[in-house]
This record gives structure tokens, sequence and C-alpha cells, in this order.
């Protein structure tokens, strides 16, 4: 009898360190269990489970990297714009401009510009419809060929347009081909930046549409945007222009020289959208250079807290 006790016992602590170690394996089933399960119930997230810390692949959210990359190289952008802005002598550094608008604001004629007649013309305006703090630089003619102002503007990346007259430009296309392989626009201002409303509707359609196919024929691209010599038009003018495929007609809202600045509003500030007029001139017509003009703009558009934006991005 002893014996077959001896023998229960025997068998009763066998059980119990049995049930022990298939106790702990169950509970270690099921912690993995319940990890396998985490990480599938994550995947199924836009969120992966987080390998352990130090294993391959512990990095950070899909997106998280695109958006240090794009945090990275505008903080790059901006350093390379400051030092630009140091090497050129800017008083500030310009501010960067915002995205372009998806869809383009729909420009109308500015109240007291219109002209007689009442059909469908392209727009006459000085400022461009929108909310953000951008102006627009235009420069007119091309008298000047100034090898300074093409370095001083792509290192800067400030945008800017271009109005050509022919008669000034024809003796170096080359110049304003650099130009416009910089991403600069080239647009119409006639053949030879003749008074518009003095020449017979026939005379002024040989300026315009004649500058047109001289745009195209060195340039590549026929312009859709066009300024008037000295801002002055008529009904002709514009039925001229949209003839031969003009779209638009910006004028300005403020002038730049490179002691000052002109002011057509009567606040002689800035305002969202306004279009800034300059001309392709040097020290034998404004006792500065073109790179002198720009310092005195930038700190202008700067000061008032705007940046500069590309004209044909919102026209």
């Amino acid at each position: 009898m002893q014996l077959v006790r001896q023998n229960e016992k025997s068998v009763t602590k066998r059980c119990r360190t049995v049930c022990a170690v298939l106790a702990a394996l169950l509970v270690a089933a099921a912690a993995s269990g319940c990890a396998d399960g985490a990480r599938e119930q994550a995947a199924g997230r836009d969120e992966p489970a987080s390998p352990a810390a130090g294993q391959p692949g512990a990095a950070a959210r899909p997106g998280a990297g695109a958006a240090e990359a794009r945090a990275e190289r505008l903080k790059r952008a901006q350093a390379a714009r400051a030092a630009a802005a140091k090497k050129w002598g800017l008083a500030k550094v310009p501010l960067a401009a915002p995205a372009p608008p998806a869809q383009k604001p729909r420009i109308t004629t500015r109240e007291g510009f219109e002209v007689e007649g009442g059909e469908a013309l392209p727009p006459v305006f000085t400022t461009v419809p929108t909310e953000e703090r951008i102006v627009f630089l235009t420069m007119d003619d091309g008298a000047e060929k100034d090898p300074e102002l093409l370095r001083m503007m792509t290192e800067l990346k400030i945008p800017y347009s271009a109005f050509l007259s022919d008669y000034v430009v024809s003796d170096d296309y080359g110049y304003f081909k650099d130009m416009q392989a910089r991403g600069v626009t080239l647009s119409n201002h006639t053949l030879n930046h003749r008074y518009l409303p003095g020449l017979s509707a026939a005379e002024q359609r040989r300026e315009i549409c004649g500058e047109q196919e001289k745009i195209e024929k060195y340039f590549g691209k026929r312009p859709t945007l066009f300024r008037p010599p000295y801002g002055n038009y008529n009904g002709d003018t514009l039925r001229a222009a949209k003839s031969c495929g003009i779209k638009a007609v910006p004028l300005w809202a403020a002038e730049a020289f490179p002691d000052h600045m002109e002011w057509r509003e009567w606040d002689r500030d800035l305002h969202p959208g306004d279009i800034v007029l300059t001309h392709f001139r040097g020290r034998e017509d404004w006792g500065g250079s073109m790179a002198d003009m720009i310092r005195n703009v930038m700190k202008a558009i700067t000061d008032k807290g705007y940046a500069v934006a590309r004209l044909e991005d919102y026209v």
C-alpha cells in the first residue's frame, strides 16, 4: 500500500511538471500570436507596425521621408537665395512666391480703361486678381543688353517678363534667346515703339502683328501678351492685337528706376497682384545699371512684404 501511494505521488509530481511546461508554451505561443496579429492589423492601416529598435527597417512612416526631402530642398534653396542676395548687394533676401494657382484668375479690363465698341477684346489691366501678397516684374523694349542682369536674376531666382520691340532687339537676338532659355517669356511691344493711337488701323496692325512674326521667327513662340508703347492704345489697337493672337494687355501699377519708384495709384503703394514696369536701360539713360534697378525695386517689394511671381502663371 505504501508503494502504491509513493507511485501515485510520483505520477502526480510528473503531471504537475508537464502541465507547467505546457502552460508556459501556451503563454509564449499566445504572446507570439498577439504580436503577429498586431503587425497584421497595422499592415492593414496606413502605418505599419514599427520593427524592434535596432532592427533593419525601423524607419519612419510612409511619406515622412518625402516630406523631409521637400523641407531639405526648401532649406537649401533659401540658403542659396540668401547667398545670392548677399553676393548681389540686396538689402534683404527676396521672399519666395507661393505656388501658382491651379486655375488662372479671370482677367477683365480695368474700369476706365475700356474702348469704344463693346465687342470682346483683349482685357487691359494693371493688377491681376489675387489675394496673395505677390507682384509681377516686367521689362520693356530691349535697348540695354546687360549680361549681368541675366546672371543676377538667374542666381536670385526672381521671375520677370520681357516685352520686346524689334528695332532695339534686332542687333542681338542671341541675348534674348539666352534670356528665354533661362525661363523668361518674351512678349510683344511692337516693331518700332510708335505712338499707336496716332496711326491708322492698318499701320497699327503692321506694328503689332509684325512683331508677333518676328518673335515667332527668332524665338519660336508667338506671344499672347502685348503692351502698347507708353501705355497708349485705342479700339483699333486692341482689334489689331486680337487679330494676330494677343489674349491680354497688361499695363502697370508702378514703375521702377535705379533710385526711385513711380506710382500709378493714389496711395503710392503696392497691392496684391500689381504689375511693376521697368525698362532695359543702363547708365547712359538713367544713371544706374540694371543691377542697381533690381536692387532698388526688390528693396521696395521686400520691405512691403511682397514676393515676385511669374506673370504667365496667372494670365
